[in-house]
């Protein structure tokens, strides 16, 4: 039996799908539009603000989805309805990534279910990322909806997945179930739905706890910031270049 994942009450933002609570030192922060999960602006928008709130309050983040699904990825009415629109959608979304990438507090993912394309990047962004062990499915399966992978979201890849799985997960566009997804590197550990929540919480607060959060941003300058500048200075040019559809 499906159960509901961080169902106490959160406040309102700029975007009714997301949500953010603080928890102690943990802020969480919640997708769910009821569907599936999307990535609009209003939801970007909506995560950098509760990013912004987070670091002025919390010593760690929570990230969620809805039960079922973590998010598909960007919204494909806007990513179909024209280059432009597309690679308006595709910047916001890496913009909002690489913020998660360089994030000066820690970032635990808690992987609810379903996460594709863009999901699968937000997951390589955040620092911990444990999944719910359910029937669903991890992976960038662009390469089979027609998509080519811009080098920044294959320079995260080969940062954060195991180099055994790179060339089967960028460019097979292989989906994973959340155990296969852990040998992968798309998540740390997989626990039972019903224990996500503590699972992502007791790792927020425990981190929150026991690190030294200067030193945990000076040193995520030093592991992340040669790779975070390479992918920054990818985003224009991928950017410019960026297609949906391809044949």
């Amino acid at each position: 039996m499906s159960t509901a994942i961080f169902s106490s009450p959160m406040s309102e933002t700029s975007c009714p799908s997301v949500s953010y609570e603080l928890t102690g030192d943990v802020a969480v922060i919640r997708l769910d539009d009821g569907k599936v999960n999307v990535l609009t602006h209003e939801v970007i928008a909506a995560q950098h603000d509760c990013l912004n709130r987070a670091e002025q309050e919390a010593k760690a983040v929570v990230m969620a989805g809805r039960p079922g699904k973590f998010t598909a990825g960007f919204d494909l009415k806007v990513m179909q309805s024209g280059p432009e629109a597309a690679r308006d959608l595709f910047r916001a979304g890496m913009d909002l990534f690489v913020r998660l990438y360089e994030f000066p507090i820690p970032v635990v993912a808690a992987c609810t279910g379903h996460a594709f394309a863009a999901g699968a990047i937000w997951l390589m962004s955040c620092d911990v990322r444990i999944g719910a062990d359910t029937p669903t499915k991890v992976g960038l399966n662009e390469t089979a909806i027609g998509m080519v992978l811009p080098t920044s979201v294959v320079t995260l890849a080969r940062d954060r997945l195991s180099p055994r799985h790179v060339h089967s997960s960028v460019l097979l566009a292989r989906l994973y179930s959340p155990a296969e997804a852990v040998d992968v590197g798309y998540l740390d550990w997989v626990v039972p739905e019903d224990e996500l929540e503590h699972a992502a919480m007791s790792e927020a607060a425990g981190l929150a706890e026991g690190l030294a959060l200067k030193a945990f941003a000076g040193t995520r300058r030093v592991i992340r910031g040669p790779v975070a500048t390479s992918v920054r200075e990818m985003l224009d040019q991928d950017t410019r270049s960026f297609t949906v559809g391809l044949t």
